[in-house]
């Protein structure tokens, strides 16, 4: 992932999360919004409430690395967000990849939601 693809200032944040579509799942939930780049921007949440800092970049790292191998199958120019639940931190990866491909599906951000 680029890090000029990734969502860093708040009003970027704000306006997705007043603006956008969001689908949830019990371990994420997955905020989209259209933008006019072209590209994808996508930004993570995961909240002081999950555990301290070790656990809360442990969730955010499997949540960058879910995005970035499934990247391809995504469709792009969009502005998205994932905000991570409190069941996240014990999930195992796959787990919480089928949840965040699921959340993809259900707001029609995948490449075979296009085609059908």
């Amino acid at each position: 992932m680029n890090p000029e693809s990734s969502l860093k200032r708040n009003s970027d944040f704000r306006r997705v999360y007043a603006r956008g579509k969001s689908a949830a799942s019990p371990r994420v939930v997955v905020y989209c919004r259209k933008n006019r780049l072209g590209v994808n921007r996508t930004g993570f949440t995961v909240s002081k409430k999950l555990g301290h800092a070790v656990v809360r970049n442990r969730v955010r790292r499997r949540l960058r690395e879910i995005v970035r191998l499934n990247s391809p199958q995504f469709r792009q120019g969009y502005d998205l967000i994932v905000v991570a639940r409190t069941r996240a931190v014990d999930s195992e990866y796959r787990k919480l990849e089928e949840d965040v491909l699921r959340c993809f599906e259900q707001l029609h951000l995948t490449v075979k939601d296009v085609s059908e």
